[in-house]
């Protein structure tokens, strides 16, 4: 499949140092590619990056054939790109099924974001859906800020996935989880990985090589390796400088 993201050259300095310098990352559509790398390695900057959130000081991110370096977040978010975060960002006093819902009526402006969910059918098919698509379709009428940090993780994927993106960014999707949360998350990501395309920051390396297509590995703002499971796992130099000299 062809490409759906790229970026060129891309660079973010904070005063005199470089948070990302000269990252040329390729994700083709369809699959799921993580980025790894020990703290302080870019990760977080780079998604700001492709979000819209930061603005890069040189290069160029170019989504669908589209050049998107200078568009502002929102038109970025309307465009196809999704993103959950490690810290959800979820409405705590609205119930599940109307955080999923504000988010589907998100990309319709010609209605009242907060109106009834009764007066629209697709949207009240959609939301179920997608709640029982994140497995919460159990807790759909609880307030959001009662439900366990495993399953606020889980809403906010699915409010991610109700703005209907192309590209799911999914920024430490694991972490604070128990491992049985963990697994039920690793199971959701493959799910929904079937039918789009995702790139995901996790800090777990037994999640990373179950879930990934593909690896980018990050160090100090530079692009060390990109490959398959196998050749991250196999790469000397990603097991000196991240992996502590051990294979994974």
């Amino acid at each position: 499949m062809g490409e759906i993201l790229k970026t060129i050259n891309l660079t973010k300095n904070f005063g005199g140092l470089g948070a990302v310098r000269d990252v040329n990352f390729t994700l083709k559509k369809g699959d799921l590619q993580s980025i790894i790398g020990p703290n302080g390695a870019g990760k977080s900057t780079f998604f700001k990056l492709i979000t819209g959130e930061l603005k890069p000081s040189k290069g160029q991110i170019v989504f669908l054939e589209k050049d998107i370096t200078h568009l502002p977040q929102t038109a970025i978010s309307h465009l196809g790109i999704a993103v959950a975060y490690q810290i959800t960002n979820i409405f705590p006093m609205l119930t599940v099924f109307e955080n999923v819902r504000v988010a589907a009526q998100s990309r319709k402006t010609t209605f009242n974001l907060w109106s009834k969910a009764i007066s629209h059918k697709e949207f009240i098919e959609q939301t179920l859906h997608i709640m029982e698509q994140i497995n919460l379709l159990d807790f759909k009428d609880e307030i959001a800020a009662n439900l366990s940090h495993g399953h606020q993780k889980r809403l906010e994927i699915g409010i991610a996935l109700a703005t209907r993106p192309k590209l799911l960014l999914l920024d430490e999707p694991t972490a604070g989880l128990s491992p049985t949360e963990t697994r039920q998350t690793i199971e959701l990501i493959k799910k929904i990985a079937q039918d789009l395309t995702i790139v995901l920051v996790e800090h777990k390396m037994k999640v990373v090589m179950e879930v990934s297509d593909r690896i980018t590995v990050l160090h100090y703002g530079t692009l060390l390796a990109q490959g398959t499971p196998d050749e991250i796992r196999n790469n000397e130099e990603v097991r000196r400088v991240y992996l502590g000299g051990v294979k994974v």
